[in-house]
C-alpha cells in the first residue's frame, strides 16, 4: 500500500523534500464547473452584470491563484509557474460554464494543487460576482483531468 508522504512516522505533517529531485518539465490539466439559472447564464454572456466582466475578471482570479497556492494549502511548495492559461467553455442547454486550467512548470515538484486552485478560485470569483442575482448557484466537479512529467509518469482520467 502507498505511503502519504505528508506525514512523518509519527503520523505528523512533514513538507516533502524535493531537493534532491532533478528539473523536469511538469504540467497539470484540472477542470470545473459552474452552474447557474438560465437568466444568470444569459448576463455573463451578454457581458451584463454590473460587477464587469464576469469571465475575464475570473480567468485573471484563477491565474492568481495558481500564483498563490503556497500561501493557502498548508505544506505546498512555492513554485516558480511558467504558464498558466484558464478557459471557459459556456453551455447554454445546461446554463454551465466549464473551466479548465493549464499550468506548467520546470521543477522538483508537480503543478496538481496550482491547478485545481486555479479552478476553484475561478469558480468561486463567477459565483461572486452573480451572487446578487443568483444565490443558488452550484460549483462542482472539480478535479484533477492529467498531469506529466515527474517519477509518477503521466496521469490521465478517462
Amino acid at each position: 500500500m502507498k505511503k502519504l508522504t505528508h506525514i512523518d512516522e509519527k503520523g505528523r505533517p512533514k513538507m516533502v523534500d524535493v531537493g534532491s529531485k532533478p528539473l523536469t518539465e511538469r504540467m497539470a490539466v484540472a477542470m470545473g464547473s459552474v452552474y447557474m439559472k438560465k437568466e444568470t447564464f444569459k448576463l455573463i454572456k451578454a457581458g451584463k452584470l454590473s460587477k464587469g466582466d464576469v469571465l475575464n475578471v475570473a480567468k485573471l482570479a484563477g491565474i492568481m491563484a495558481a500564483k498563490k497556492t503556497s500561501e493557502i494549502i498548508p505544506l505546498c511548495h512555492p513554485l516558480n509557474i511558467t504558464s498558466v492559461s484558464i478557459d471557459f467553455k459556456l453551455d447554454e442547454k445546461k446554463s454551465r460554464i466549464d473551466i479548465e486550467s493549464r499550468v506548467k512548470i520546470t521543477g522538483q515538484t508537480g503543478v496538481e494543487m496550482e491547478a485545481l486552485t486555479a479552478i476553484s478560485a475561478a469558480a468561486l470569483t463567477i459565483y461572486d460576482m452573480c451572487k446578487a442575482v443568483d444565490k443558488g448557484m452550484v460549483i462542482s466537479d472539480i478535479m484533477l483531468m492529467e498531469k506529466r512529467g515527474g517519477k509518477s509518469g503521466i496521469f490521465k482520467r478517462k
